[in-house]
């Protein structure tokens, strides 16, 4: 499994992967993306990352994996790279997609308006997931591919999933909760014995 380590809190899923039994790597090359059967996108600067992701030639291998069903996990920024659209994105702004969604970034506020809420997730089971949202996203428009698997008691989606993509607003990777990691490994299995 790997993480895109350009920037965000990387290690922290590294740490979570690694302790769910999985062999977890930093990935900032286009050759490390090849040898992976997964792939998390941290929370971070998601201008920043789109940058990065550019300037280290990171961005169409992202793209290219992501059409091929390479099974990719992103929480806050990640979310917002992979998603479609991003209604309030800065000039010049791109993502990777794949998500038919569109989100809007820091919808909650700035990091004073950081949050922590229990959030009914059915199709990962258990008890409510305890969900930390850091200057995070929402889900504006969840398009016909996508589902909404994650909402607040106000109706706004803050986690998606659509095929071998899955992605939260909030960052369970803060938190002893893995369902949303263990997911991604369930989907990442798959596609590498296909």
């Amino acid at each position: 499994m790997g993480v895109l380590a350009l920037q965000g809190d990387f290690r922290e899923h590294l740490a979570v992967l690694t302790a769910l039994g999985a062999e977890a790597v930093p990935v900032r090359r286009p050759d490390e993306l090849a040898s992976v059967s997964g792939l998390v996108i941290p929370g971070g600067e998601s201008t920043v990352m789109d940058k990065l992701s550019r300037t280290f030639g990171m961005a169409e291998p992202l793209r290219a994996a992501v059409d091929d069903g390479l099974p990719v996990y992103g929480t806050c920024a990640g979310l917002i790279m992979l998603a479609d659209h991003v209604v309030d994105g800065t000039p010049g702004q791109r993502t990777i997609g794949g998500l038919d969604v569109s989100v809007r970034r820091n919808a909650f506020g700035g990091q004073t308006d950081s949050f922590e809420t229990d959030l009914d997730v059915p199709v990962i089971g258990g008890p409510p997931v305890h969900a930390v949202f850091i200057r995070a996203p929402v889900v504006d428009r969840v398009g016909a591919l996508a589902t909404a698997v994650g909402v607040l008691d106000d109706g706004r989606v803050v986690a998606v999933e659509q095929g071998s993509l899955l992605g939260t607003a909030f960052h369970p990777e803060v938190t002893a909760d893995y369902r949303f990691h263990a997911r991604f490994l369930d989907k990442a299995r798959a596609f590498s014995s296909r």
